[in-house]
């Protein structure tokens, strides 16, 4: 199958350090070549793949400090697939709704990975209009407050099962993995640690509109004897800072629509505690793989029960669930429905906000 994908360009494809939705098209990328799919991928210049890869701008735009409107090269983007649709049997895009438009008039099968958060009101007109747009979600939590989107699969992330390596002994601490921001709750970690007498170790990065959060609720608390902050960590250390880990904290404070680092603590046979927000009921068996509680007061008593949870058993849960061969299959069934369907035959060519061809046109 000739294959297209379409990712953001903010990060590379891997991301040197965070970055979720890349991280997860470059396993979905990388799969589906070892397979022996003609896949190209359009991305950054200094993404690493096996694909053919387009590069639409010379780097990341997180790392180049010489960019001031990263849309024009998301613009720039759009037009790269364009001229080259032709040649591809699906495209599989992970750019929210930009490409919408083009999409309606492409004439090639094609499906939207949707990543991110969707409780927004902004979101819903344009997800009114172009009904006609196939849709994933992440986990069937996300779909809720769009649930007029065209929603043709759910399909949970998946990693490479060697990727990370389990540990049976871990540490003496308690892991906090992602970013710093007002949804993710890294105080709450803070205070669970502290209440259950257990080290907390934070790899966190601070995007830049979460920064002044970061130095007026989280800065201060950064200095408790038990607190230790390492910032943003790498694909070389990542592993051994969850594997050592007694357990992964997830104490979120929104509808996270996947959360990749759960399943990262599961290959790492590293129970998560877990608040019980979006897709973490998806995600985590509870007494099997973790714990999912309402409070801080649950997430204490869920570190004191630790011992419970077969560390074993994580992992092979997550071998079961979430590997990368997994996700492939789902979305090679996705993309084969589409093409027998021949979605790219409706909606083509049509003006903005009308629904039936028009004279003429």
């Amino acid at each position: 199958m000739r294959i297209a994908q379409v990712a953001p360009l903010y990060e590379s494809v891997p991301p040197h350090t965070y970055g979720g939705t890349e991280r997860v098209v470059s396993y979905l990328t990388e799969e589906l070549v070892r397979q022996g799919h003609d896949v190209t991928l359009f991305a950054s210049g200094d993404s690493e793949t096996d694909a053919a890869l387009v590069a639409c701008a010379p780097e990341s735009l997180r790392l180049d400090e010489s960019v001031i409107d990263p849309m024009a090269h998301l613009v720039y983007q759009l037009e790269c697939v364009a001229a080259e649709a032709h040649r591809f049997d699906v495209i599989h895009w992970h750019l929210d709704y930009f490409h919408f438009p083009m999409s309606r008039r492409l004439g090639v099968p094609h499906v939207t990975t949707l990543h991110g958060r969707l409780d927004i009101a902004d979101l819903k007109p344009v997800y009114d209009e172009f009904g006609d747009m196939p849709v994933v979600s992440i986990s069937n939590d996300q779909r809720a407050p769009l649930p007029q989107a065209n929603w043709v699969e759910t399909v949970h992330h998946g990693m490479p099962p060697d990727e990370l390596t389990p540990s049976a002994q871990p540490g003496d601490y308690l892991a906090f993995l992602g970013r710093i921001s007002p949804e993710k709750r890294a105080d709450r970690a803070i205070e669970v640690a502290r209440r259950a007498n257990v080290p907390l170790r934070i790899a966190a990065k601070v995007d830049e509109t979460d920064q002044d959060y970061f130095e007026r609720e989280i800065e201060p608390l950064l200095g408790a004897v038990h607190v230790e902050f390492i910032g943003e960590v790498g694909p070389d250390t990542k592993g051994d800072f969850l594997a050592n880990a007694r357990a992964l904290i997830f104490p979120i404070d929104w509808s996270e629509p996947f959360g990749l680092v759960m399943i990262e603590a599961m290959a790492c046979g590293t129970p998560v505690i877990a608040y019980g927000l979006g897709s973490v009921p998806e995600v985590i068996t509870h007494g099997v793989n973790g714990f999912i509680v309402d409070d801080i007061d649950g997430a204490v008593d869920a570190v004191a029960r630790l011992g419970e949870i077969d560390r074993a058993r994580c992992r092979a849960t997550f071998e079961e669930r979430f590997t990368v061969e997994r996700m492939a299959r789902d979305y090679l069934r996705v993309y084969e429905r589409l093409i027998d369907a021949g979605t790219h035959r409706s909606m083509t060519g049509l003006p903005v906000g009308t629904k039936e061809p028009v004279a003429g046109v």
